[in-house]
């Protein structure tokens, strides 16, 4: 951050056409301290920040804003290893052809309204109402962030890059794109997901986004910044609507406890993993603390074979799967582009006019 403002507060001299010692004169400082400052080894205080944008005219958001393009931002500094920054550039690639396939099959998909800053809660409400989602579940979380303007890109990740899912929005283009971990659980993929759909709606102009493993985790989302907590607050509701909850417990548990079977049955009804439906019993009062510890150190795969009979698909037990690459698993919408842009290429090549016959020498 002292770098970008430094690099900020330099172009911005410049552009006056003074000196450093004739700027530091001016704003009554050394010309040392702002030698410190444009080469990103001081930070200023508040006052001295107000001083040096009311002096240039500047807002001082100016000084922290990266307007470099969006992938250009992407991390891949020093401290990036060189596989993460290849599977970043592959990444980048995925989202320029996916761009590439909208342009020539003519299907560019609408960006989702922006939302005025409303609480997490009344904007998961809303943006179920304007979906026509009423209360029921969300059975393909990937094919609704990608119908209403946010392509999902699935990647395998190696667990050291600590990435489970990445935001960015491409502010030229008007196009924005999820990355999340394929090597992750079904489950968390399904969290994340809902997670980064939050960031569409409310942080397109924020630059990329790279959220970790555990901002989908309620014991630990507190710990990160508050667009991560508003994120997560959405996701939940968002994917496990409270009336629809309340309308279960009450019709079909009733007056008994929660039992274990139950919090399986609900999870699949919901479409998330079983921890992320014990976290959500808990936090709305139908699951007491000791049974929230009790039933979270249980293995909820074997008991659910047992009782229904097979898993829901978003079982939170990870297949490790070792891969020497990053390999990208293409979404639904992405392999019916690709198919119909093939399509459209046959069809101009067979309509294309066949070139004229040469003749031989002795014609």
């Amino acid at each position: 951050m002292d770098k970008l403002l430094g690099t900020r507060l330099r172009r911005a001299r410049e552009e006056i056409n003074l000196s450093q010692g004739a700027f530091a004169k001016s704003l009554g400082l050394s010309s040392e301290y702002i030698s410190l400052l444009e080469s990103g080894k001081r930070t200023p205080s508040f006052e001295t920040l107000l001083k040096v944008a009311g002096f240039l005219n500047k807002n001082v958001s100016y000084f922290f804003e990266d307007r470099r393009p969006a992938f250009e931002r992407l991390p891949g500094g020093a401290e990036t290893s060189e596989r993460l920054r290849r599977d970043l550039q592959k990444f980048r690639a995925a989202c320029e052809r996916y761009l590439e396939l909208e342009e020539a099959t003519g299907r560019r998909l609408e960006l989702a309204p922006r939302y005025p800053r409303i609480a997490p809660e009344r904007l998961a409400e809303e943006e179920r109402r304007r979906l026509g989602l009423g209360s029921e579940p969300i059975r393909d979380i990937l094919g609704l962030c990608e119908i209403n303007g946010l392509r999902i890109i699935r990647q395998t990740l190696a667990d050291e890059d600590r990435i489970s899912g990445l935001f960015i929005f491409d502010d030229e283009r008007q196009a924005a794109f999820a990355l999340i971990n394929a090597n992750e659980p079904a489950g968390l993929q399904t969290g994340i997901a809902a997670h980064l759909y939050g960031h569409y709606l409310m942080d397109r102009d924020d630059g990329p986004i790279v959220d970790g493993p555990d901002v989908v985790v309620d014991e630990y989302v507190s710990l990160y910044p508050p667009r991560e907590q508003y994120a997560q607050t959405f996701a939940s509701r968002f994917l496990v609507p409270p009336d629809k909850l309340q309308e279960l417990v009450e019709k079909d548990v009733r007056t008994k406890t929660l039992g274990f079977d139950d919090v399986l049955f609900l999870k699949r009804y919901f479409g998330v993993s079983t921890r992320a439906m014990l976290r959500t019993l808990r936090g709305r009062g139908f699951l007491a603390e000791s049974k929230f510890e009790e039933f979270f150190k249980r293995g909820p795969e074997d008991r659910e074979q047992e009782v229904f009979g097979s898993l829901a698909g978003q079982e939170e037990r990870r297949t490790r799967t070792l891969f020497r690459k990053s390999r990208t698993i293409p979404s639904d919408r992405y392999r019916l582009l690709a198919s119909e842009a093939a399509a459209l290429e046959r069809a101009r090549a067979a309509a294309a006019p066949a070139p004229p016959k040469t003749g031989g020498p002795d014609e």
